[in-house]
């Protein structure tokens, strides 16, 4: 079994950079570690395995990213499918 991987948030750090730098989507790492905002410099951070991260476009499904809803949710902490949106394949 593998160590979950944390991070510590270095002063004027924002969520969307840390995503990115760890190759995970803002919004699976905010629902990991329970945020409903900016993360706070020192705390400790969650990282979620990553994965591939796609960009969403129209017309795709959760069952045409993920194999089916049930682990599109999974991968990715959340219900909403948009174009644009940043998720993980599975």
């Amino acid at each position: 079994m593998v160590a979950p991987r944390c991070y510590r948030v270095k002063e004027g750090q924002k969520l969307m950079e840390i995503a990115a730098a760890f190759g995970v989507p803002p919004r699976l790492l905010a629902a990991v570690n329970g945020l409903e905002g900016e993360p706070e410099a020192g705390q400790v951070l969650l990282l979620p395995a990553a994965g591939n991260v796609y960009t969403v476009r129209g017309g795709e499904s959760k069952s045409l990213l993920c194999g089916s809803p049930a682990r599109f949710f999974e991968k990715n902490r959340t219900h909403c499918l948009y174009p644009g949106q940043r998720v993980l394949l599975g």
